[in-house]
């Protein structure tokens, strides 16, 4: 210790920290790649067209702060204040071409977002509202659209939507309480599970319950989906039994599995099924997994329509788990569906059959779906963290956020080698965002020697050529970018 300390040293390693030039080195390289992806997808010239923010044009172009705030989002920023560590980048700022806008503008583009006078609508009475959309939300769901359409495989034909809420907490002036006490918003996030994108997100605020009329946010999604997805299902938890949302599944002939509300009469059935009729799909730690059937009409589905299938759960606790509470039974959950189950033996085939242990597994697979979003989008990603008071901003500020996480998604799907597939954002930026390059200037062009092994920087170089090559593939003469590229 004392050594150290008389050696002149500056810390315990043996190297000294001295300013160099700024614009020679970065830690950023492979960031460069979240602009290169948004570009290939056309989102500058989508936001171009159709996103209509500013009163007065004055300072950056709506698309360059769109695409600055992609970047802040996809590097770890959380707010916009954090846009000055990148502007503090030279190195990453001389790669981009450009300077990146300042805080102060791009809170003034989601301010943009936000209208007072929506609130004027609100019903006297009642407590929970979910306001409508201004104009420039619904471009940017419009941008968000067409982004999926470009970023999906056409060869997807098959499209299964995992729809569920969050609640983001938030200790704002104007943030309501949640139902599990909770000050914040509650914004709904539907995903499209083959292609690992978000296809829809409905800003709410804290006091709205998910079961408030799911069936616009789920309804939108599926309207949101590209022309050539033919075979559409649905999964969703309790706060989507809706009524209305089975009757509009149902009519649109959209396979789908629903948790079911325990109701008393419901529960009554369980408790009828004869033990024989119980078949045992896990024994757990501490209870044994069994499922059943049973005949099920809830209130209000139409007698001419064919009764919806329900499939009973029950969870029995094991014999030792008895004597330490005496007062614990069978707990009961249930899944709603319109899929058919199993035929019989020498009976016709049915599309969509699923027998009843397997529902109850596909019904679960989407905790492993939409709660990674959520996890990704709050925990990793910057939706965690809301930019201010204004309702408009922060619903703004989300689907930028669901924006990112498509782009990350194309990046992944489109032009990164197979280990990144599932990546989530930390990986990304661990592995792949914090490339450290030095930068040379001949001329006119600009080359960064990375400081890593040969094969990361075949990665990085393939990578931007895929994005290159679709970009300028036939195709996206929809969605061309405005920003040129020789």
């Amino acid at each position: 210790m004392s050594r150290i300390a008389e050696s002149g040293r500056e810390g315990m390693l043996a190297f000294m920290v001295g300013q160099g030039e700024r614009e020679q080195v970065t830690g950023r390289v492979g960031l460069t790649l979240v602009v290169e992806a948004a570009r290939a997808l056309g989102i500058d010239r989508l936001v171009s067209e159709k996103l209509k923010v500013a009163k007065r044009r004055r300072g950056c172009a709506e698309e360059k702060k769109i695409e600055a705030l992609l970047l802040l989002i996809a590097a770890g920023g959380d707010r916009v204040e954090d846009v000055e560590i990148l502007k503090k980048d030279r190195g990453l700022l001389r790669l981009l071409g450009e300077d990146l806008p300042g805080p102060d503008a791009l809170l003034r583009l989601l301010n943009g977002f936000d209208d007072p006078k929506v609130w004027e609508k609100r019903p006297k009475r009642g407590k929970s509202w979910v306001p409508p959309e201004t104009a420039p939300l619904v471009a940017l769901f419009e941008i968000n659209q067409e982004t999926v359409a470009r970023a999906a495989n056409r060869e997807t034909t098959t499209a299964t939507i995992d729809h569920d809420g969050t609640i983001i907490e938030a200790h704002k002036r104007n943030a309501l309480i949640a139902y599990e006490g909770t000050r914040g918003y509650q914004p709904l996030v539907a995903v499209w599970v083959e292609e690992d994108l978000i296809v829809g997100d409905e800003f709410r605020d804290g006091n709205v319950p998910g079961n408030k009329d799911p069936l616009a946010s789920v309804k939108r999604a599926f309207e949101a989906l590209p022309s050539w997805v033919v075979k559409r299902y649905f999964r969703g938890d309790s706060a989507d039994y809706y009524l209305p949302l089975l009757k509009y599944l149902v009519k649109e002939k959209i396979a789908f599995a629903i948790s079911a509300d325990m109701s008393k009469q419901l529960r009554a059935r369980c408790l009828k099924v004869p033990e024989k009729d119980w078949f045992k799909v896990q024994r757990r730690e501490r209870e044994i997994v069994h499922v059943a059937e049973v005949e099920f009409v809830t209130d209000g589905w139409p007698k001419t329509s064919a009764p919806l299938r329900y499939v009973v759960i029950r969870f029995t606790p094991i014999q030792q788990d008895l004597f330490a509470d005496q007062d614990r039974g069978p707990k009961y959950v249930a899944v709603v569906t319109n899929r058919p189950t199993v035929h019989e033996p020498g009976e016709p085939a049915m599309p969509d059959e699923m027998s009843a242990a397997n529902l109850v597994r596909w019904h679960r697979e989407k905790a492993g779906t939409i709660e990674h979003v959520h996890r990704s989008m709050k925990d990793e990603l910057g939706a965690g963290v809301l930019p201010c008071q204004k309702f408009g901003a922060n619903a703004a500020w989300f689907r930028i956020n669901a924006l990112t996480y498509n782009v990350l998604t194309f990046l992944k799907r489109r032009a990164l080698p197979p280990r990144f597939r599932d990546a989530r954002p930390k990986r990304l930026r661990f592995e792949l965002f914090s490339m450290p390059g030095r930068l040379t200037f001949h001329q006119r062009q600009v080359t960064v020697d990375l400081s890593c092994d040969p094969v990361s920087v075949d990665e990085l170089v393939t990578a931007r050529k895929q994005l290159l090559d679709f970009y300028r593939a036939p195709n996206s003469a929809l969605t061309a970018p405005v920003t040129s590229i020789p």
